[in-house]
């Protein structure tokens, strides 16, 4: 596991994945916030992996002359100094207002483990030392940002850290030595190692700290047709006891762009902390979705007397439509028919209190198959339905379900006379609830994944539904590897 790497990812996950560069007053599509039960988690998982940084931390040799009675003047070496074992506890990540995070940790202690020598005129002395560093206390301020590619960026600034206490034991237990310790090297020591944790701290926050942090996705492909922007809109918004991020949250057509022409709501998010992090989702991402679906043609779909049940009572032929429309019949004698449909407009999705529905509309053209290949058109038809959607979440992706509620049809024009399209009704009832609604179900099915830094999972998930947005609550664990 990469240092600091393994220490922020999975809170600086949400946090940094505040949205893409937007224009001033757009609203961001999905809203991540990080409560204080998040960054606490990500504090310790931070902890864990300094810890091993730490270890690896190369002191100098402290070397001198020294002059104590009654051995005179002499020359001290101490050296090969490793940190064998630390602990550090008290570990806190706090939002800090205008910047980012504030990393504090407290209450921690270092064992450093190395070599002596002394030398005066011919005699020669050595032996092995051990130092107890305790009460250290580290501080550090984390600032968040965004590259104009909308990226997140993150940098250390104004490290500090405090010993309190030192603790030496030299082998053959010399006072002259532990002396010589106290009051030539202790202050120095103090000072090495106290830069060494800063310097530390700071180059993991940059070599892999942020580099980690690229990992997250921009944009993610969703399928062939769309993909998802995530692209950061500002830097993260710090709060009392929580971080708010924004990133934009818009489904795009991989085939070209076109600019939406509607925006993002605002969204008042509930003030709850059971979870580490909540996703705001709004119903501008599903509709932004809806669009490109639509424009790709994906929803439009065409019926022909073969797909029609060999138990159907009404056939796709001008001769089943005799009795309820007998012009069509002797205009156009044993012909075969066509039914074409495509939604009028992108249907929306409608969030309120507890509930999702949408209301789609769509226009139904019914062509004759003219022996020549040609179809001519000869009725359009509208058809309107309710439905009811559910979303369910797992694990990285929000996906969803439709129930689609009874059709009606109304006859909008017609170049064979009037007719009575309940008949007709009962075969497309049929094509959508065993065709259209399926299809479209399996492509929700597949759902739309959340923007997830590397080896993020996700667990313990609760959904509600609010007006304008879908809430999601959730814990985070990070995968070590």
């Amino acid at each position: 596991m990469k240092p600091l790497a393994g220490a922020l990812p999975s809170l600086l996950l949400r946090l940094l994945l505040t949205s893409t560069p937007g224009a001033l007053g757009t609203n961001p599509g999905l809203v991540a916030r990080i409560t204080d039960k998040g960054l606490q988690y990500v504090a310790r998982e931070g902890s864990v992996a300094l810890q091993k940084e730490l270890l690896r931390i190369t002191l100098p040799d402290f070397t001198g002359d020294f002059k104590i009675k009654p051995f005179g003047r002499g020359h001290y070496e101490f050296y090969s100094l490793s940190i064998h074992s630390c602990e550090l506890r008290g570990s806190a990540l706090r939002p800090l207002p205008g910047q980012g995070l504030s990393l504090s940790i407290s209450d921690s202690f270092i064992r450093v483990e190395g070599e002596w020598k002394a030398r005066k005129a011919f005699v020669k002395l050595h032996g092995s030392f051990d130092v107890q560093v305790k009460g250290i206390t580290i501080s550090v301020s984390l600032v968040l940002g965004r590259e104009p590619s909308g990226r997140p960026t993150i940098t250390a600034s104004g490290c500090s850290s405090h010993i309190q206490d030192v603790e030496v034991d030299i082998s053959g237990g010399l006072g002259w030595l532990l002396n010589l310790f106290h009051n030539q090297i202790e202050s120095k020591f103090r000072r090495v190692l106290e830069s060494k944790v800063c310097e530390m701290l700071q180059n993991s926050v940059t070599s892999d700290l942020q580099p980690y942090l690229q990992t997250l996705p921009v944009t993610t492909e969703i399928d062939s047709f769309a993909g998802i922007d995530y692209s950061l809109m500002e830097a993260p918004r710090a709060t009392a006891q929580m971080l708010d991020v924004m990133f934009k949250g818009e489904i795009f057509s991989r085939d070209h762009y076109s600019p939406v022409t509607f925006l993002a709501p605002v969204m008042s998010l509930p003030e709850q902390q059971d979870r580490m992090v909540y996703f705001a989702v709004s119903d501008y991402v599903f509709n932004t979705a809806s669009l490109v679906y639509h424009e790709s043609g994906y929803l439009n779909f065409s019926i022909t007397d073969d797909m029609v049940p060999q138990g159907s009572n009404i056939r796709l032929t001008t001769k089943s439509f005799r009795p309820f429309v007998p012009r069509l019949a002797r205009l156009y004698p044993n012909m075969n028919l066509e039914l074409q449909g495509a939604m009028a407009s992108a249907p929306s999705l409608n969030f309120s209190p507890g509930n999702l529905s949408s209301t789609p509309l769509m226009e139904i053209e019914g062509f004759v198959l003219l022996p020549s290949s040609v179809k001519e058109p000869v009725f359009r038809l509208g058809v309107a339905t309710n439905v009811s959607a559910m979303l369910t979440f797992n694990t990285s992706r929000i996906t969803g379900f439709l129930k689609p509620g009874k059709i009606q049809v109304e006859l909008k024009e017609s170049k064979v006379g009037v007719f009575n399209v309940e008949l007709l009704e009962a075969l497309l009832n049929y094509y959508i609830l065993n065709t259209l609604y399926p299809k479209v179900n399996e492509k929700l099915a597949e759902g739309f994944p959340l923007p997830l830094l590397k080896d993020i999972q996700l667990y313990d998930p609760v959904l509600e539904i609010h007006k304008d947005f879908l809430f999601l609550g959730t814990n985070l664990q990070y995968k070590r590897a």
